[in-house]
């Protein structure tokens, strides 16, 4: 048995420090290890897509009766388990927890895998400042609940968010590009659908500019509950529904910021969702797939809006 290292000189050998271990699995392997990998010691154990903002990014949505079509992992995956260690067994805790985890898979690994130390930090005044006052377009201004609501922002509607389980927070170009359509065209007054709700963020927003009515549709139920208890927190009337609900109206206003390849899949549905004269706002693309995706919608002409980072609006009325 080789032993440990010894401390180094004012180190505290008993103090505990975070570490990253990351790799890129195929699907078959990704979910297995995920499983695994917690039932070894990982605290938590994050998927990610490992072609994401690239030309092989992949959706992994399922809307009802297309769950065979649409895969439940990305077909490259990239793992990231997080752990607590002495710095002086991480890598040897690592290995132990990596193998004990393949084994229990089945699973001989291939590709290779790093490890990374995190900086010891004050996670939650780190996490508060990343999440700072937006101001968007003239009238809104997006506010987790510990900012301070500023005189200076006197003539903006507030709508308080704080970052949690459901995507959504308006920092992303695409939110915000959805926000900022919504600041300059909403008058007061219109129904409004916003299918792909995430958090509620554009409901709330639109309910806060005066929407009369307002829809959230998700496929994902945490992200009915986000909306919903953001939808109070705002003191905005709104109601959810899961994918697939029957029996919505047309709207005047319906905003759809998902992923290219299900607005795509879903062009028949969204275009069917507007009302005569009625807008259909769709986001989540980047400005290379804005004339794909607008192939797909046939009775409502849609063109690109706005562009921010690499990130398109596609906007029609119908």
């Amino acid at each position: 048995m080789r032993n440990a290292p010894s401390p180094e000189k004012g180190l505290d050998p008993h103090a505990l420090q975070w570490f990253e271990l990351s790799l890129v699995l195929p699907a078959t392997q990704a979910e297995p290890l995920s499983e695994h990998l917690l039932e070894a010691g990982a605290v938590c154990v994050q998927a990610d897509d490992a072609q994401a903002d690239t030309d092989a990014e992949q959706a992994i949505f399922a809307e009802p009766g297309l769950e065979d079509e649409h895969p439940r992992i990305w077909a490259q995956t990239r793992i990231t388990a997080l752990f607590e260690s002495s710095p002086h067994q991480v890598q040897d805790q690592a290995l132990a927890i990596l193998a004990q985890a393949c084994q229990a898979s089945e699973i001989t690994l291939a590709s290779p895998w790093q490890l990374k130390a995190l900086e010891d930090q004050d996670w939650v005044r780190l996490t508060q400042a990343q999440f700072q006052a937006i101001e968007i377009g003239k009238r809104l201004l997006i506010s987790p609940s510990w900012e301070p609501n500023h005189a200076v922002h006197a003539n903006r509607k507030r709508l308080v968010l704080d970052p949690g389980l459901a995507f959504g927070t308006g920092s992303h170009p695409t939110t915000a590009l959805c926000l900022h359509w919504l600041d300059a065209n909403l008058r007061g007054r219109e129904s409004v659908i916003d299918y792909g709700c995430g958090s509620g963020i554009l409901a709330i927003a639109a309910g806060l500019l005066g929407a009369s009515s307002i829809e959230a549709i998700d496929i994902d139920p945490q992200a009915l509950i986000a909306t919903r208890d953001n939808a109070t927190r705002n003191q905005v009337d709104l109601k959810t529904h899961l994918t697939g609900h029957k029996g919505l109206a047309p709207a005047d206003i319906v905003l759809a910021n998902i992923l290219a390849a299900p607005l795509k899949l879903l062009a028949p549905s969204l275009e069917a969702l507007v009302k005569p004269g009625g807008y259909l706002v769709l986001a989540g693309l980047l400005t290379r797939q804005v004339e794909d995706v607008a192939s797909y919608y046939t009775k409502i002409r849609l063109s690109a809006w706005r562009e921010l980072e690499g990130w398109s609006v596609l906007v029609g009325q119908g």
